[in-house]
């Protein structure tokens, strides 16, 4: 006995592990290129365009030879029906009642004239009727005595007619005119007698339309050919332009383009390869004060520093980058070049707005500085008094008044800035302090002038600390540069309402070129050189790793003065005895009644060491 679910289950196996057939994928159709799409489009238009053309010629040759072969024929048929003996021979034919004997008539002269005529012409046929459309002359001889397949009516009304026909011989371009008798009387109308019928064959009327559709069809020919290379010509310029993109890339790329040059908070400035700007978004533009319009213009056109204008300038390289001070804003340039397929396409900028990091860095350091000063000052101080409170309870009294009269001379701390006590600012104290130490780690003494008198507050202290800041550091290394021993500097504070006035003088050999000074270095090697002119040479340290030393201390201390009204300037480029004056003038520094939260913390004037 066999069980049939036995089978089952290895026929439902190999059901099962059989491959499934799956469809192939559909290929994808390959897109036509829009370049050879333009090129087929111009083709067809160019090849229409020809043919068009050809078309109308021979049209219009056709319609001429058409005209001559009807003036022909019609000269020719007024020609015989003209001729004496035919009006003579066909009037005598042509009284009613006349027997006309088709063998006479077929070797009279009448046909005799006729065949002349159509040999010497080279027409299909001339033909001769009586006054009843009887053929009198036919070039078939058969034809004679029979009428005629077409109307001669018209003809024998008097009217001299042209058409194109179809007779017994064909069609035909044919002149009809009619023959009058030849003996009328003087005065009278003369009667019409019959009418003479000439024909010309298509062949013969078409024989020279090839002959002079040649030259019009190597025209034709020559205007295709060079249609065609133009077109293509077209496509190789269409495909280098557009660096083989298709429409829809294109339609992408502008997007994207859109997209990211209004999306990114960073300026993009693009040049091409003749030197003009290509793309310039807004952030561009209002970094470099540029305004609308800058797209199309030439570098050379546009109020661009000099350094970007060189960088732009230069042509396929490696990546380069710099760092500008361009109006109240600070820079970092990045540039490179634009290549693709190894097509040149210019090169592009990218501008980094680093005014705020710059400024924010400058306030933190300016409050670093016054917190360890004022922490420093806050320690010793505790430290003095807990030294009077000891000489006190030992009963000691003199000692520690000559401490507190040191004290007050000195400060509770010994920072290496001379005349310290004429200073009280709190804000100034802690700076300038603490840039007294890092000067006489230079070996230069920092030393306040005798002019020093602040009697508000600081109320910007970010701004009053990089422009001070920057004109100490720079003064420091103009005093190390000099050689002159010993090395000093002398700053000067005084307040005047709300303004604050800076004075830095130096021991420093001064400054060769006034007017540069204030210009950014061209580049990294001319600042890394001092060269004959070290106060030239001053700058900020925005970043120690590529900024330092490339003259951007003095042009942004300037921005930033300027900003609130104010201004930095060189005083003096040398003097007797001592290096280059800069002075400064902060507009709304100082607030000359309001007391700073920070003069709370110790009212003891900032110590002063002598040297």
């Amino acid at each position: 006995m066999t069980d049939d679910s036995s089978r089952a289950v290895p026929a439902a196996t190999r059901a099962t592990a059989r491959p499934a057939v799956t469809a192939p994928a559909p290929r994808p159709r390959r897109r036509t290129r829009f370049a050879t799409q333009v090129l087929l489009l111009q083709l067809a238009v160019v090849t229409a365009i020809v043919l068009l053309t050809s078309a109308v010629f021979v049209g219009i040759a056709v319609q001429r030879l058409e005209r001559e072969a009807e003036s022909t024929a019609l000269a020719v048929a007024q020609s015989v029906a003209s001729d004496v003996d035919v009006r003579t021979e066909v009037a005598r034919l042509s009284v009613d009642g006349t027997a006309l004997d088709e063998e006479v008539l077929a070797g009279g002269d009448l046909q005799r004239t006729a065949v002349a005529a159509q040999q010497r012409t080279g027409a299909l046929f001339v033909v001769v009727t009586d006054d009843r459309g009887v053929r009198l002359a036919h070039p078939d001889p058969d034809r004679i005595g029979e009428v005629v397949s077409t109307s001669p009516d018209a003809a024998l009304r008097g009217e001299e007619t042209v058409s194109w026909e179809r007779g017994t011989l064909g069609d035909s371009a044919r002149a009809k005119v009619p023959i009058y008798e030849a003996d009328a009387a003087a005065g009278d109308r003369a009667a019409v007698v019959g009418e003479v019928s000439v024909g010309y064959a298509p062949a013969r009327v078409y024989d020279t339309l090839l002959r002079d559709s040649l030259p019009v069809a190597a025209v034709a020919v020559l205007a295709l050919g060079l249609g065609v290379v133009a077109s293509v010509l077209i496509r190789r310029r269409l495909d280098r332009l557009t660096l083989g993109l298709q429409p829809d890339d294109l339609a992408s790329l502008v997007q994207n383009q859109e997209a990211v040059l209004a999306g990114v908070g960073e300026g993009v400035l693009a040049v091409a390869r003749d030197g003009r700007v290509s793309v310039c978004n807004e952030q561009a533009a209002q970094l470099l004060g540029l305004g609308d319009g800058a797209v199309g213009r030439l570098l050379g056109e546009l109020d661009l520093p000099e350094p970007l204008v060189a960088l732009l300038g230069r042509g396929p390289a490696r990546p380069d980058s710099t760092t500008l001070v361009v109006g109240p804003h600070v820079l970092f340039v990045d540039v490179r070049p634009v290549r693709r397929e190894g097509v040149d396409l210019g090169r592009v900028a990218v501008l980094r707005d680093r005014t705020a990091v710059e400024a924010l860095t400058r306030r933190l350091d300016a409050v670093g500085a016054m917190t360890t000063a004022l922490r420093a000052q806050r320690h010793e101080f505790a430290n003095r008094l807990h030294a009077v409170s000891g000489l006190l309870e030992i009963g000691r009294v003199d000692q520690a008044k000559q401490y507190l009269a040191d004290v007050l001379e000195h400060g509770p701390l010994r920072y290496p800035v001379k005349h310290a006590d004429r200073l009280t600012e709190p804000h100034l104290q802690a700076f300038l302090g603490a840039k007294g130490v890092e000067a006489a780690e230079k070996g230069v003494l920092l030393q306040l002038g005798p002019e020093t008198l602040v009697s508000g507050s600081v109320v910007e202290p970010g701004d009053v600390t990089t422009v001070l800041g920057n004109l100490v550091d720079n003064a420091v290394r103009a005093a190390v540069a000099g050689g002159a021993s010993p090395a000093w500097v002398e700053v000067e504070v005084f307040d005047d309402g709300r303004d604050l006035h800076l004075s830095v003088m130096d021991s420093g050999r001064g400054v060769d070129d006034e007017h540069a000074v204030f210009e950014r270095r061209a580049d990294a090697e001319a600042a890394r050189d001092p060269g004959p002119c070290a106060d030239a040479d001053r700058d900020l340290d925005l970043d120690p790793d590529r900024v330092h030393g490339l003259g951007f201390g003095l042009p942004l201390s300037r921005e930033i003065a300027r900003r609130a009204g104010g201004d930095v300037w060189l005083a003096s480029p040398r003097g007797d005895g001592h290096g280059a004056v800069f002075c400064a003038r902060l507009v709304g520094a100082v607030d000359p009644v309001g007391t700073d939260p920070a003069s709370d913390l110790d009212p003891t004037p900032i110590p002063r060491s002598t040297p």
